[in-house]
C-alpha cells in the first residue's frame, strides 16, 4: 500500500516501524509529501485480533485521523467530562530525540482521533519510527504529485446519524458548524445526500459529515455503509496550488480518475458567460482532464476524484484547487453522484431501494 502511495501519488517514505526497530506486532509505513502524512499499519502475527477484525469487517480504509495539539491533558478531560469514550488514556513514549504525549478518543463507527503532543521533538516522525529501511530508486525520476496539504477529510454515516455525529465534534471538540447542505439540494435521479461541515476553532481541520437520503435507488453513501461495514471515512481532499500540473503528472503515474461526460463541460461554459467571476484556466484544459469547477460571485474551486483506492468501492481520494472559495464542490455534486453512479451500476449497486432498505 505504501508503494501504491508513493508510485501513483508521489509520496516518499519518511519512517518505518517493524520488527527490525523492535516493534514485534505491528509494522508502519509512514509517507509524506508535503504537510500530508500518511502512515500504513500492518499486523506483523497471525493473533492480532484488533487489526484482524477491521480488516475483515471494513478492509483497507481509515481507522484514525490523527490530529495534532497543544494540550493533550486538558482535550481528553474536557471531551471526557462531555461523555466522548477515551479508548487509551494520555501516555507519553520517548526516544532520544524527545517525547511525545499520545491519547486515543473514539468518534463515529470504529474510526478514532489520535491527539499528539510533542514535547519538544525532534525526531524524524514519532519516537520508535526510524529512516525507511529502503528507498525505491525510481521515484525521484517520476513527475511530482504537487499535493500540499489535507483540506479536509469526509466521513460517511448510516441515515440519521449526520446531526448526532456534527453535535459530537461540536460538544466534545469544540468545532463549530462551518457549511450545510440538505438533499433539495444535493441529489440526482436516483439519489441524494445531506452533509454538515465541522471545523476547529481556527477552521484548519475541516470534516464534512455525509449522511444517505431516501432516493429511487441506492446511494453512494448508503453502497459505502454497506461495503465498509458502518460508518467511515469517505474521502480525504488534497490540496494543491496547481492542479492542472497535478493532475497532468498524476495520470502519467497512473493514478485512476473518475470519468466525467462532456456535457458537463458544454453546461459549465453556458454557466460561466454569465458568472461574476472568471476562471483563469483554460476549460478545454479543464475538460481535457476531467476536473470539476465549482463558483460563486466570489471565486472558484477545482476538484477531481479518484476512483476507489482499494478493492471494495469504498475509500477514494480527492484533489482540490482553491482561489477564494471555502465550500465543498456542492455545484458538483450532482455531477459526481451521476459519475459515481455510473461505476456503481457496473458493480451491480444502483439497485431499487425496497421499503426496508
Amino acid at each position: 500500500a505504501a508503494s501504491y502511495y508513493c508510485n501513483k501519488l508521489g509520496f516518499e517514505e519518511l519512517a518505518y516501524r517493524g520488527l527490525e526497530t523492535g516493534s514485534r506486532e505491528v509494522v508502519s509505513h509512514v509517507i509524506k509529501q508535503d504537510k500530508i502524512v500518511f502512515v500504513l499499519s500492518s499486523a506483523l502475527n497471525p493473533g492480532n485480533e484488533e487489526m484482524g477484525e477491521h480488516l475483515v469487517k471494513h478492509g483497507d480504509g481509515v481507522k484514525d485521523v490523527a490530529f495534532e495539539v497543544e494540550d493533550c491533558d486538558f482535550i481528553v478531560q474536557k471531551a471526557k467530562e462531555r461523555g466522548a469514550v477515551v479508548v487509551k488514556e494520555p501516555w507519553v513514549e520517548e526516544d532520544k530525540f524527545g517525547k511525545v504525549k499520545f491519547a486515543v478518543i473514539q468518534t463515529y463507527g470504529d474510526t478514532t482521533h489520535t491527539l499528539i503532543e510533542k514535547l519538544n521533538y525532534k525526531g524524524l516522525f514519532l519516537p520508535g519510527y526510524h529512516p525507511p529501511l529502503f528507498k525505491d530508486p525510481t521515484l525521484p525520476k517520476l513527475p511530482s504529485g504537487k499535493l500540499n496539504f489535507v483540506d479536509h477529510v469526509v466521513g460517511n454515516q448510516p441515515d440519521l446519524q449526520m446531526v448526532p455525529v456534527a453535535d459530537w465534534y461540536q460538544k466534545n471538540l469544540l468545532f463549530h458548524r462551518f457549511w450545510s447542505v440538505d438533499d433539495k439540494q444535493l441529489h440526482t435521479e436516483f439519489s441524494a445526500l445531506r452533509s454538515i461541515v465541522v471545523t476547529n476553532y481556527e477552521e484548519t481541520i475541516k470534516m464534512p459529515i455525509n449522511e444517505p437520503a431516501l432516493g429511487k435507488r441506492k446511494s453512494q453513501i448508503q453502497e459505502y455503509i454497506d461495503y465498509y461495514g458502518g460508518a467511515g471515512v469517505q474521502h480525504i481532499a488534497l490540496n494543491t496550488s496547481d492542479i492542472i500540473s497535478a493532475i497532468t503528472n498524476l495520470k502519467q503515474r497512473g493514478l485512476q480518475f473518475m470519468d466525467v461526460p462532456s456535457s458537463y463541460y458544454q453546461m459549465l461554459r453556458e454557466r460561466l458567460k454569465t458568472a461574476k467571476i472568471k476562471v483563469k484556466e483554460s476549460i478545454d484544459k479543464l475538460e481535457e482532464l476531467k476536473i470539476l469547477v465549482d463558483f460563486d460571485e466570489k471565486g472558484y474551486l477545482l476538484q477531481i476524484f479518484t476512483k476507489p483506492v482499494q478493492d471494495r468501492p469504498t475509500v477514494f481520494l480527492e484533489v482540490i484547487q482553491r482561489h477564494n472559495h471555502q465550500g465543498f464542490g456542492a455545484g458538483n455534486f450532482k455531477s459526481l453522484f451521476e459519475a459515481i453512479e455510473i461505476d456503481q451500476d457496473a458493480r451491480g449497486n444502483l439497485t431499487i431501494l425496497e421499503p426496508n432498505g
